[in-house]
């Protein structure tokens, strides 16, 4: 585990920026003042951290790999960075007003010890946004037409929406709401569907080394053979066939805002 997250980190800020647009909902529905403190846990190399601290919210980063944190302290000096996992938070109970989880679920290895650290350690009628991909959204990504396995393997570590809600009720944690996100074309930060309106970003190696799918849970002779497929169909517009074939209303992301009780 702590090798993949590594690996992920080689390159990772040259192609997971800060997306404008998202980090303005996740402060829209974490609501920050400046004069309390906040948690970024999964925070990878802190490109969401950071734009916080530029807004003057206090935060703290936390994540379990040593090369994301390093890259991460290289941002912003106001930031607390720590070494740490969801599973076990060494930060005192009662300590931060609101957290941030994005697209970090998938990583945890015990959802609901995770949601128990973040129960712990948040105030009362403290806040939690959650940003991240449901396995029903994610058979909806026309990835599964060029990457089956890989998405399989990629399906089977994403937390199910009806899990998480489980999982957080049994933590005193409730679901105030949810908001789908859908790609938008401009999108900065590019994780694994980010793709979706422009598939040619999958064949730039540099974009594959940021996305956990591509650079740990991909079989290699597939990647190489999915790609060539892709590359030929969309030099022969038949990838505008295949993307179509897989519009849904699902949404591609969800956001999850979330009550201490």
């Amino acid at each position: 585990m702590q090798e993949k997250y590594d690996i992920i980190g080689v390159n990772y800020n040259t192609t997971r920026k800060a997306d404008p647009y998202l980090f303005n909902r996740l402060r829209s529905l974490l609501n920050p003042t400046p004069k309390e403190m906040y948690l970024d846990i999964g925070c990878g190399t802190g490109n969401y951290t950071s734009e916080f601290a530029k807004k003057g919210y206090q935060f703290i980063g936390i994540d379990p790999s040593d090369k994301m944190l390093e890259k991460a302290k290289n941002q912003h000096d106001a930031i607390t960075w720590k070494i740490g996992k969801a599973e076990k938070i060494e930060l005192a109970s009662d300590s931060v007003n609101g957290i941030i989880a994005s697209l970090t679920l998938h990583h945890w290895q015990d959802l609901n010890q995770g949601f128990k650290e973040l129960n712990r350690i948040l105030k009362p009628n403290g806040t939690t946004v959650i940003f991240t991909s449901t396995p029903t959204q994610m058979r909806g990504y026309w990835l599964n037409h060029y990457f089956p396995k890989m998405m399989t393997d990629s399906l089977i570590q994403m937390p199910a929406y009806n899990d998480i809600k489980s999982s957080l009720e049994r933590n005193n944690l409730r679901i105030k709401d949810t908001e789908k996100y859908f790609i938008q074309p401009d999108l900065q930060d590019l994780f694994l569907y980010s793709g979706k309106h422009n598939p040619s970003l999958y064949l730039q190696p540099k974009v594959r080394q940021g996305i956990s799918s591509f650079s740990s849970l991909a079989n290699t002779e597939e990647v190489e053979q999915g790609l060539k497929a892709l590359h030929k169909d969309i030099a022969s517009g038949k990838i505008k066939t295949i993307i179509k074939k897989y519009e849904n209303t699902e949404g591609d992301y969800l956001f999850i805002t979330v009550k201490k009780a």
